[in-house]
């Protein structure tokens, strides 16, 4: 009996001293789950934005969040904030990642860290008058009728797609002219007076502004047309030291593309699967 009564004891000790080791071993475990601040615009819908109740919502947002699901070494919290706390906050390492719709330009290159795979694409094409439409089908032939476009701020990423387009069609050339402003107000009023033949602008901001029925300019959709040119990739924007987690974030979001995630994110944000516009 008192030899029962020891061993009992004694796995008793063994017991209590190994606890804390599991203890320790599971504390250890956790905390090797890192936080990743995601700063994200607050209006950019449907990419990223509030939703009613102030949560964090978009397809930008919904990919990251599958992207989180896939890496269990990390947990994503996201912040919505201003375009300019975005940037800079990414720059300082404030925030891990920030996304906003942005496209590729040398600046950002040069302050953030670009993965390989895109986020998310957005869809530009022109508008133009709809009396034009059976001479007007795409930016080739849009170039061939005349080339009159809206002036483009050469600080916007769309004057660049331009550049390209030239650069690619040097017998078929559209007009570029600079703009000393990013957003002309009455680009569409511009287009119908005749003063241009098209405007350059995302699908998204057509459909929004004359498709829409509370749209400011939609008293002119009978009046105005548009097709859609290429579907330009968007990125998240990694601040420069975080080379680990922009690979585990490539590795992720090239399984979700595989196996049919972000296209059925795609129709349920944007009606549409955004990417069949991207082209090599």
């Amino acid at each position: 009996m008192k030899r029962e009564l020891k061993i009992t004891l004694a796995a008793a000790f063994a017991l209590l001293a190994i606890s804390p080791c599991f203890a320790k071993s599971s504390k250890a475990k956790k905390s090797k789950v890192r936080t990743i601040n995601v700063a994200h615009t607050v209006t950019n819908v449907p990419y990223d934005f509030l939703d009613e109740k102030g949560n964090a919502d978009g397809f930008e947002i919904a990919v990251l969040k599958a992207v989180d699901e896939l890496l269990p070494e990390y947990e994503f919290k996201f912040h919505g904030v201003s375009d300019e706390e975005l940037l800079i906050g990414t720059e300082s390492g404030k925030y891990q990642v920030g996304t906003k719709g942005a496209w590729i330009t040398e600046e950002r290159k040069k302050k953030f860290l670009i993965p390989s795979n895109p986020l998310a694409a957005s869809v530009i094409g022109i508008a133009f008058r709809k009396e034009n439409v059976n001479q007007i089908k795409d930016l080739e032939s849009f170039a061939k009728f005349s080339g009159k476009l809206i002036p483009i701020s050469p600080q916007s990423a769309q004057f660049s797609v331009i550049q390209e387009f030239n650069e690619k069609h040097p017998l078929n050339q559209i007009k570029l002219v600079p703009s000393d402003v990013f957003d002309i107000a009455d680009s569409y009023l511009w287009v119908l007076e005749g003063r241009y033949d098209a405007y350059f602008v995302l699908k998204l901001s057509f459909e929004k502004n004359v498709l829409k029925e509370t749209g400011p300019y939609h008293q002119f959709a009978d009046k105005l047309a548009y097709v859609p040119y290429k579907g330009i990739p968007t990125w998240p924007l990694f601040n420069k030291k975080e080379v680990e987690l922009a690979a585990a974030y490539d590795k992720a979001v090239q399984t979700l593309k595989e196996n049919g995630t972000i296209s059925k994110l795609s129709l349920k944000y944007f009606g549409e699967d955004v990417f069949n516009f991207v082209s090599d």
